[in-house]
């Protein structure tokens, strides 16, 4: 057996081969030496072996109640990840697993790599309505991409609105940016009558990828500076954490009527949505459109639910220097973080699977559903 991690989004290391179908592993912590819970490697030479892959590290990760239940993800080709056997006792997390090829690759989720992004972006810039932008350049010198899909013809009482979705503030959550590819797919479907209707009201300003950086070199949460960008919007800078710092001022010149920044959560196995109940200014109509929204998301997609999630914080608490809690009280309109779990969904779970791209980009697809509740 060999195990390697040099590669995009890959993080492991390797610490020892006890014997042949065994090897003791270490995730490598993320800039800023912080956070780490991602990981992603492959492994070579293990057809028919009972493999056992112990990371011994685990129990000092940066959120233990995540390998409660957890099944790490395995995949032969890189396309269909499936779940495989995995333990969490004393500190160590342990995949056990008898591989049916010589390689296969293990991740904490399903990796997005930088090559699908551009591939993305590459596509959807095809449709009529897009203009694949750069708001400019992050500190290893990626792009940061922007899709803006407009309508020349929308129109709404008072002006078009403005909706900006974001995801992968935080790298290791892969399921927000497969989610992008489902809320994209659809909204860039010409035969899509909700779509149309949206597209007939709103301007989408669309990041998926917020972290190319901190996405390349396998971190959990970080940049490449070390930065937490959900923790960065009261005072970003070009020097620490200038994907918030650009994105932060296009949202300024363009205006924003909703804001969702999409996520993954580490311990909680449903998919869930969280207000900015907490900020000094929060409305009744911000409230009234939060629960429209959320109700108007359970109906278009059942894997979304509203009983279990973060609690809301009480008035004037809210952490200001996060993207939901900036946007609706700079704004003062609908802003909201979805998300979803690493995990599977406990109401519905699939035990080959888990919550896996295809969920994702399902829900991404049922969001459009439950934006355009708000748009009418």
């Amino acid at each position: 057996m060999q195990i390697y991690s040099n590669f995009d989004s890959g993080n492991i290391e390797i610490l020892g081969y006890p014997d042949a179908d065994s090897a003791r592993l270490k995730i490598r912590v993320d800039a800023g030496g912080e956070f780490f819970q991602w990981f992603h490697f492959r492994a070579v030479g293990v057809k028919g072996r009972a493999c056992r892959l112990a990371i011994e590290n685990a129990g000092h990760s940066s959120y233990t109640k995540g390998w409660e239940g957890y099944r790490a993800c395995a995949s032969y080709d890189r396309e269909t990840w499936f779940r495989v056997e995995t333990g969490y006792e004393d500190g160590v997390l342990t995949i056990r697993h008898t591989p049916e090829f010589d390689s296969v690759y293990y991740a904490y989720f399903a990796p997005y790599s930088l090559e699908r992004h551009r591939d993305l972006i590459a596509r959807c810039q095809h449709a009529p309505l897009v203009r694949a932008q750069s708001l400019g350049q992050t500190l290893d010198g990626e792009e940061l991409d922007l899709l803006e899909i407009a309508n020349p013809d929308a129109t709404r009482k008072g002006g078009k609105w403005i909706v900006w979705c974001i995801a992968r503030q935080h790298p290791g959550e892969t399921m927000a940016e497969w989610w992008m590819e489902g809320l994209l797919g659809r909204l860039l479907d010409p035969a899509d009558p909700v779509a149309r209707a949206a597209l007939g009201r709103a301007t989408f300003f669309v990041v998926p990828n917020m972290n190319p950086d901190g996405s390349r070199c396998g971190h959990l949460r970080t940049n490449a500076s070390g930065a937490n960008l959900n923790r960065e919007w009261a005072e970003p800078s070009m020097e620490r954490s200038p994907e918030v710092f650009l994105t932060r001022q296009k949202m300024l010149q363009t205006g924003l009527d909703i804001c969702l920044d999409v996520h993954g959560d580490e311990a909680l196995p449903y998919n869930s949505i969280a207000g900015s109940e907490g900020i000094p200014s929060f409305s009744k109509t911000q409230d009234k459109l939060l629960q429209l929204f959320r109700a108007s998301l359970m109906r278009a997609n059942p894997d979304f639910q509203t009983s279990h999630g973060y609690p809301a914080h009480a008035a004037g608490k809210a952490n200001m220097t996060m993207c939901t809690n900036w946007t609706a009280e700079q704004f003062g309109t609908l802003s909201m973080t979805l998300e979803m779990p690493f995990k599977d969904n406990a109401d519905a779970p699939d035990r080959a699977f888990g919550w896996s791209p295809p969920r994702a980009a399902r829900l991404g697809m049922g969001c459009l559903d439950a934006l355009y509740a708000v748009l009418l």
